[in-house]
């Protein structure tokens, strides 16, 4: 049974770092999925990731007032070493990092990508330089 101070302590105050520190820790253990509490800019992050071929497959599942995410990751045939080499938080609740559309940071040149929270959703930078939109680049995946 769970006492109200249990709850409070469980509470995360950045989700989109606790989503992306889950990824990190199963790749770093070499796990195949990995499962995360979501929400929708989780799900939005999800489907970039898949789009961009960061991972092999993904699952939501409503099986409890806030639903999961089941994550697929995916590994090289070769080395058996992850796709994605690094996942950076950018904006934080502490200090948030707001780009225009000319101003919108290329990871790698080119080579990774940012995911920016915008006004027309969640997106790659690239994309949001095409719409011509700025907004909240919230982590860099390589």
């Amino acid at each position: 049974m769970k006492t109200k101070t249990a709850k409070l302590i469980n509470m995360i105050t950045d989700p989109i770092a606790d989503y992306l520190t889950r990824v990190r820790n199963a790749i770093m253990a070499g796990h195949r999925v990995v499962e995360i509490p979501a929400s929708k800019i989780k799900k939005e992050i999800t489907k970039i990731l898949f789009d961009q071929g960061y991972i092999l497959s993904y699952k939501f599942e409503d099986n409890n007032v806030q639903g999961t995410i089941k994550i697929a990751l995916k590994y090289s045939k070769e080395t058996k070493a992850s796709v994605i080499k690094k996942l950076q938080r950018v904006s934080t609740p502490g200090l948030r990092k707001y780009f225009g559309a000319t101003e919108l940071p290329r990871v790698l040149n080119g080579l990774g990508i940012a995911i920016v929270s915008t006004s027309k959703g969640v997106m790659t930078s690239k994309q949001a330089r095409q719409a011509h939109v700025g907004g909240e680049v919230l982590c860099f995946v390589y």
